[in-house]
Parts: C-alpha cells; structure tokens; sequence
C-alpha cells in the first residue's frame, strides 16, 4: 500500500539538497544511479515501506536538487550522504546503492562506518580496473553526454535506444519513460560522471576489501556497463558477502521487485538488530 511521502531540501555541503522520505521502522538511505532519481525508489517505498524508513537523496542536477559547481562524481556523493547522515541524526542505517549510488554507499561506509550496519549494492561502479580500455570507454560515453548537453539533435533517439538497454524489463518501463523524458537535463551531469569513471581514482576495490560492513551484492546480469563477471570474483572474495543475481538489466530494484524484495528482506534479517 502507497505511503506519503515527505519531500524537503536539507543544506548539505553548501547545497540544498533534496531528499524524499517514507514509511516507518529501520532506515534505508536510497542512491540512484546517475541520470536517474530518487523517484527510483518509491515503488520499493511503496512495497516495503510499513517495516522501513526509506530516505531517498536526489543527486545535484538530478530529481529536484539544483546543480552545483562541483563535478558529479562518487567521491562528492559520497561526501553528500555522509552530510546526510549528520544533518538528519542517522545511525545503524542501511544504503542501498546503484550505479555510482553504490560506489558512493562504499566510500561513505568507510568514512561512517559507526553510522552504517550494511550495504546493498546493485551493479555498482567502483569494482571495475580503471584500465586504458575502460577509460577509453568512459571518455567516449562522457563525449556522447557532452553533445547531448551541446543540443546534438540526434541525442533524444540515441538515449531512448540506450535506456532501454539499460532498464529492459517491463516493470522499470514506468521509470525508463520518466529517465528518458530527462535525458537532456541530465546529460550535463552524466558527462561529468562518465568522466570522473575514467580517473584512477574511480577504482574502489581496495576500499570495499577493508570494509567490515554486511554486504548483499545484488546484480542484474544483463548490465552490459557493469557486468557481473567482471565483479564476481571481488564479490565472492568478500567474508561474508551475500549475493542475489536477477534476469535484469542496471537496477532489479525497478525490473524484478518481487524477487529483489524477497533478497532485500532476506539480507536484512541476516544482520544484527538496530542498535544491538
């Protein structure tokens, strides 16, 4: 059953920062991929939200937080969610993050790890070598983005081709509708992004290794930017981590709610109560 949803901006690192928050009980903070919202997670407030708090950020530039000077990046958001965390009194919370939403829930978990009793990464940046392929890559998505930004006309056609590689499965075409409508508001940010994927310093591995956070890696298979086997043998190398793969695309969240809940659910009730 739908539960209202409060909407408010929090100052954060200088920025008005817009947040969503729902339901009751235990707090999930939410982290879109880039490009996409906090609007991403209503539905997964909708279903669960009558044993959880879902607070759920929107990203500068994205959803209905205002750009910022500062370049997008998963350090910065990192830097957001941990303003979050203090500004809002949070503790024992867990961060599901997707995309760089999940690299973003890593580096804030080691930067908060008194604040943080687990993490659910769905297909998230971070666990990829930045090596000259990939930043080859990166640096030819951030140009595509760029002429997107730049008014490139044939832009539109080109996002809605990719985003429904991105969220192929029927339950996201809801979302996938909304992202593709945005695509050319968002295109600034996403260039900014794909760009900062390309920089050593987008190679996280080593932070998630030292981590002693609960993790649940939940990966859908059809990602063709972040593909399982390329994080599969870091995830298993994990103590402890748990992992759900999904006939799904970049975030089963949206594509697979039935069997993504059931993983969510299951990963909860595997860790220590709030506050124990």
């Amino acid at each position: 059953m739908p539960h209202s949803v409060e909407v408010r901006a929090l100052q954060v690192c200088g920025l008005p920062l817009v947040v969503r928050r729902s339901g009751t009980g235990p707090v999930v903070v939410c982290l879109h991929a880039t490009g996409h919202g906090a609007r991403d997670f209503d539905r997964l407030a909708w279903r669960l939200g009558g044993d959880f708090t879902f607070i759920a950020i929107d990203w500068p530039g994205q959803g209905d937080s205002p750009r910022e000077a500062e370049p997008a990046s998963a350090g910065r958001y990192a830097d957001l969610v941990g303003g979050v965390l203090e500004g809002l009194g949070l503790k024992d919370v867990l961060l599901l993050g997707n995309s760089i939403g999940g690299a973003a829930a890593i580096l804030c978990a080691a930067n908060h790890a008194d604040r943080v009793r687990g993490l659910v990464l769905c297909n998230s940046g971070g666990l990829i070598p930045a090596n000259p392929l990939i930043s080859i890559f990166c640096r030819h998505m951030a140009r595509r983005f760029e002429r997107g930004a730049a008014g490139d006309p044939a832009f539109p056609q080109w996002f809605a081709r990719y985003y429904r590689r991105v969220l192929p499965r029927p339950d996201a075409a809801w979302r996938r509708e909304e992202i593709v409508a945005g695509g050319v508001h968002a295109a600034p940010v996403l260039a900014e992004a794909w760009h900062s994927f390309a920089e050593p310093a987008a190679d996280i591995r080593p932070v998630l290794r030292r981590l002693p956070t609960p993790i649940l890696f939940a990966w859908g298979l059809r990602d063709r930017i972040l593909p399982w086997f390329l994080v599969r043998g870091l995830a298993r190398r994990i103590p402890g981590a748990r992992i759900a793969c999904f006939d799904a695309g970049h975030s089963a969240f949206l594509e697979m709610p039935e069997a993504f809940d059931a993983a969510f659910l299951d990963f909860i009730g595997s860790l220590p109560r709030p506050g124990a």
